[in-house]
């Protein structure tokens, strides 16, 4: 196995781990929150709720819950996280640009996992300290995406990076299919609560993953002390060179002049906002409107990712082999796959109202069309890099602080809308 595919193995399974612990809460949240003890509108009084004529048997009876947190609460809730996580992507790509992405990633993903594991114990403590919880798991969380981009520079050559991208930065999908469903497994449970255990082992593999990376990662091919020489001449004759002794410090202000880095920071800001609205509330609106128990619930709220994964594997091989092949230029490569994941995705929702009350077609929408959005990587998410190698995790950390600002947004302004709707019905 070469040094460059054990990088990517652990770098794929950390980041399948921060996200599952960032997205258990979506499905967790279902059952901590005491669903008769927060004023709710009649399910079948207004036409843009599904009746519920039919209602699907599970084999899960949700508990009572043990928090009364209404909408706008839950939505600050969910949005908490991204206070702490837009703080972090600038000076986490800078901190890896500086210490190296090993550290910075490392201890990114082992510090959210500790927090993760103290998540429960803040929540019966009270709401404030749970959110400060949620928002410290945002501060360690938001230097993982810059570090490993600082390592995909100084790590993998040019034709195998949307490849490599899609595997490493789809561990974000496979995190999010895993821990849906394995979230509303453990949720149905009796021990300890049920929902506790969701937060306990994501946090307790995210302890166990360190350990392996600190043994088998290092933050250059020259450092890492097995690595085959063949593999080291290879990614080192194709990577860009990088003056470590002259270091100018970074360019600020031909950052915030540039253009490029303007059109990537936008097109990330509608993703983020695509992609948030899709994973903090999808769960809901499966439970609450199409009258799902919360197993089908988490089952179904994975798929879309699930189908993204696989389409973004496949569009990455296929970017690359262009790109071999000489039949587009990278710059062409960028724009054509930033484009159908920007449309793929938007065409969904609307097709998911379209949709109404259709279940199934509701989820050939969002997984089918919405699946689209896997080309991103061979998109957008690989432009810092053939922008400014020696500055990618920071260029990176700029435009990802920017969208993920919308993270926040997102659910905080649809729970203003649900709770300003339920208001007016009454």
């Amino acid at each position: 196995m070469k040094a460059r595919h054990t990088l990517g193995l652990l770098g794929f399974l950390g980041f399948a781990l921060v996200y599952a612990m960032r997205v258990n809460l979506s499905v967790a949240i279902v059952s901590m929150v005491n669903q008769t003890a927060v004023p709710h509108s009649d399910d079948n009084s207004t036409i843009d709720v599904c009746l519920n004529d039919n209602p699907i048997n599970g084999t899960f009876t949700p508990s009572a819950g043990e928090f009364n947190w209404d909408e706008k609460t839950q939505g600050v809730i969910l949005g908490a996280f991204f206070l702490g996580y837009v703080t972090t992507n600038v000076p986490g790509g800078r901190m890896a640009e500086k210490f190296g992405g090993k550290l910075i990633y490392g201890l990114g993903v082992f510090l959210t996992a500790v927090l993760t594991v103290i998540s429960p114990f803040a929540a019966y403590a009270g709401l404030i300290p749970f959110l400060a919880v949620r928002v410290a798991e945002g501060f360690t969380e938001g230097v993982t995406f810059p570090a490993m981009y600082s390592m995909v520079a100084h790590w993998i050559p040019p034709l195998e990076r949307n490849k490599f991208a899609a595997v490493v930065y789809a561990g974000t999908n496979f995190g999010t299919i895993i821990s849906l469903p394995m979230s509303g497994w453990l949720c149905s449970l009796e021990l300890w609560g049920g929902w506790p255990l969701a937060f306990y082992l994501f946090g307790g593999l995210g302890i166990i993953w360190y350990a392996f990376w600190l043994i088998f990662v290092f933050d250059t091919p020259a450092q890492h002390t097995k690595i085959d020489p063949l593999e080291r001449a290879y990614i080192e004759s194709t990577v860009e060179k990088e003056d470590e002794d002259n270091d100018p410090g970074f360019p600020w202000l031909s950052v915030f002049t540039s253009l490029p880095m303007w059109a990537i920071t936008i097109t990330q800001c509608g993703q983020s906002w695509a992609f948030y609205t899709l994973l903090t509330e999808l769960p809901t609106y499966m439970g609450k409107i199409l009258h799902f128990d919360v197993q089908q619930d988490s089952f179904l709220s994975a798929l879309p990712y699930l189908t993204s994964w696989l389409v973004g594997l496949g569009i990455s091989s296929f970017a690359d082999a262009l790109l071999a092949s000489q039949l587009l230029s990278p710059l062409a490569s960028f724009k054509l796959w930033n484009t159908v994941a920007t449309l793929g995705p938007s065409l969904s929702f609307i097709g998911a109202i379209w949709a109404e009350c259709d279940s199934v077609m509701v989820m050939i929408m969002l997984a089918g069309l919405g699946s689209l959005q896997g080309a991103m990587y061979a998109g957008n998410q690989m432009n810092h890099i053939a922008l400014a190698p020696r500055y990618a995790g920071t260029l990176y950390g700029l435009t990802n602080a920017a969208a993920n600002a919308c993270g926040f947004l997102a659910p905080y302004i649809i729970g203003r809308i649900v709770q300003g709707h339920v208001s007016i019905i009454k």
